[in-house]
């Protein structure tokens, strides 16, 4: 295929975290990634293709149980280095997500936080604003020459496939997490109300989300009443269909969509796939 005739509909999902500056960074880093690759590597000519679009979620492992409230300014702020950095959308977490499903309060706030920086701040008004910003300008550039001494390591391995399959993003997730802990056990990293000013003997004092045994209870009925009520010839015939895909390497999509349409669940269609690709299982690397 012609590169051009699918990278303009490509999208991407990327995360927001604390370093407000960095995050900022990251971003345009991967921009200017994106479009060298899809120019020098891929070939594409359609100015469309060299864009980077990307959704952003505010980084649900920065939020604490403890002293929830604050994570509504850890969201603000992660939520507006992803506009600074051009997000073309974007998600912010609510502050009771460590604890629970959020409220309705909590869900409110988050998306008042976007609205306040959409509407009151006039950070939107122009492209890449802090573009030319000495510092933000060089940690671009440090965050993509890094990154390009990551892609050739990954190369040199064979490719993400073969990176997966040995262990190797996993060790770097698992090393770069250790790294983490041991500068907050240390201090060299502080975490409000985690590893400093924290409060004895703290309550939590916002609303909390309780899903009740009923939600549950009707969830199940009404299962149990779509599988009666369906055309349940369609679905094994369906589900047939979609398992000999799978044997044979033939494109998925269609075969779960014509499972979606004949009201088979999510569960009915994992539990065919499970059976012919089994359960995926991380390699255990030290």
């Amino acid at each position: 295929m012609d590169v051009d005739s699918f990278a303009p509909r490509i999208s991407f999902f990327f995360n927001s975290h604390l370093d407000f500056f960095e995050e900022i960074a990251k971003f345009r880093a991967a921009r200017r990634i994106y479009a060298k690759r899809m120019k020098n590597k891929y070939g594409a000519k359609n100015p469309k293709s060299l864009t980077l679009r990307f959704h952003t979620q505010t980084a649900g492992c920065s939020l604490t149980a403890q002293q929830p409230e604050n994570n509504i300014v850890r969201t603000a702020i992660e939520a507006l280095a992803a506009v600074l950095g051009g997000t073309q959308s974007l998600h912010t977490n609510s502050m009771d997500e460590t604890l629970a499903l959020p409220s309705d309060k909590a869900v409110k706030i988050a998306l008042r936080t976007q609205q306040i920086i959409a509407f009151e701040h006039g950070v939107i008004n122009v492209a890449d604003p802090l573009g030319g910003s000495y510092y933000v300008e060089k940690i671009t550039n440090d965050i993509e020459s890094e990154a390009e001494k990551y892609f050739e390591l990954i190369d040199a391995q064979g490719g993400v496939i073969e990176c997966i399959e040995n262990g190797f993003f996993q060790k770097e997730i698992a090393n770069s997490a250790y790294r983490y802990q041991q500068e907050l056990d240390r201090k060299e990293k502080i975490i409000v109300g985690v590893n400093d000013f924290v409060e004895e003997n703290e309550t939590i004092d916002i609303p909390i989300l309780q899903i009740s045994k009923e939600v549950e209870e009707l969830q199940l009925k009404r299962i149990k009443e779509l599988k009666a009520s369906r055309n349940n010839i369609d679905v094994k015939k369906a589900l047939e269909n979609l398992k000999r895909n799978a044997k044979d390497g033939t494109n998925l999509v269609p075969g779960v969509l014509e499972c979606a349409r004949k009201y088979v669940t999510l569960g009915e269609v994992c539990a065919e796939l499970k059976e012919v690709f089994g359960v995926y299982v991380e390699n255990a690397v030290f």
